[in-house]
């Protein structure tokens, strides 16, 4: 019996080994720009860290996952942007999910020209048929794609140009455009905006179907490292630094777990489970504008977003049935072998001989 719990340890260990040997397997992109399966972005739960300025610092001690940035278009390592890759990093609040951004990139900034400019977006999955491909994926045409039609193919979309933004300042929601329903934002150009395909995308509350009932839910500021000035840049300090210099661009975001919206049009996150992302950046080469069509992307395919649990970072619907956790297997593998201890010793002692009784009255 001692052998046979000796060996139970061993297939035990053996197992747990093969677990995470299988679980780390295929991380391999088979030639494809796709990430692998086990790169993902963590919100960790760190309420009270985050202060919406556009600056890193309070990021510090928060770990982020690196993406290279290739074109969308034409995702060949060679034309990858030449600035380097992207960090992503997010923390939430139990209310609230935080972005930070990270891009290194020269000083570029033009007043009032936002394609001269650095951009970026965070795409969302909203309906469940909604592909990373074509933005949503619904094969109608600009002219005939409604809420009905295209149902199940919507995306949640935040898009932040910078050509009208001071850095430092808060932008996004406004009380001017949510009072008049819809996800603009007139002042920095950081909106709210839904679609099924690259041909019909629509600011929240707008597009074909809608009503005019919806507001611009996300927040968010940018600076890059060469500007020094931190008390706070006024607009008419434009273009606020050197064109040419080298630094990081730093583009901060946040928004509720959970909006109001009632069609469609929103991304609702829920703690202890994943959603579906995407991040695209656009950078004006060689001081060359840069069109729609032309931008960086963090991934050929969606990207797996986990808002944790403020017991841990473990998350229920994006962990593998095949995966161990740790503690658990060591503490499989102590019942196990304790198990077969205690039937050893059991069956020892059933073997041993038993002392005699011996009455009380013959001693």
């Amino acid at each position: 019996m001692l052998r046979l719990a000796l060996f139970s340890a061993i297939v035990l260990s053996s197992a747990i080994r093969l677990a995470d040997a299988h679980e780390d397997h295929g991380g391999e992109a088979g030639g494809s720009c796709e990430m692998s399966p086990n790169v993902r972005v963590l919100a960790e739960y760190r309420p009270g860290i985050v202060t919406v300025d556009g600056h890193a610092d309070d990021w510090a001690d928060v770990d982020g996952s690196e993406f290279p940035l290739l074109p969308a278009l034409d995702p060949d390592e060679d034309k990858a942007y030449a600035g380097g890759h992207m960090t992503v990093k997010a923390v939430h609040d139990g209310s609230n999910v935080f972005f930070m951004l990270q891009v290194d990139g020269e000083y570029a900034y033009s007043k009032g020209g936002n394609n001269k400019c650095p951009s970026v977006a965070l795409m969302f999955q909203v309906g469940e048929d909604a592909s990373y491909h074509n933005m949503g994926g619904c094969t109608d045409k600009p002219d005939t794609c409604t809420n009905k039609s295209c149902r199940g193919h919507e995306v949640d979309i935040m898009h932040f140009s910078i050509g009208n933004a001071i850095p430092g300042r808060l932008y996004g929601g406004n009380l001017i455009d949510n009072s008049d329903g819809n996800g603009n934002d007139r002042f920095g150009h950081l909106v709210d905006v839904y679609a099924w395909n690259p041909h019909c995308r629509y600011l929240d509350g707008k597009g074909p179907g809608n009503s005019s009932n919806a507001q611009n839910d996300w927040h968010g500021a940018w600076w890059h490292s060469s500007l020094t000035f931190h008390s706070g840049y006024l607009e008419g300090e434009s273009p606020y630094g050197k064109s040419g210099q080298k630094g990081t661009y730093s583009f901060e975001f946040t928004r509720s777990l959970r909006t109001m919206d009632h069609f469609q049009q929103d991304v609702q996150f829920t703690i202890s489970q994943a959603s579906k992302m995407a991040v695209a950046f656009w950078y004006p080469t060689s001081g060359n504008p840069w069109s729609g069509s032309q931008h960086y992307s963090a991934s050929c395919n969606w990207l797996p977003l986990d808002i944790a649990s403020p017991n841990g970072p473990s998350i229920s619907r994006v962990r593998s049935s095949s995966s161990w956790d740790a503690a658990t297997a060591f503490a499989l593998l102590l019942s196990v072998v304790s198990f077969c201890l205690s039937v050893f010793i059991g069956y020892w002692v059933s073997k041993t001989k038993g002392v005699p009784f011996t009455p009380i009255d013959r001693l």
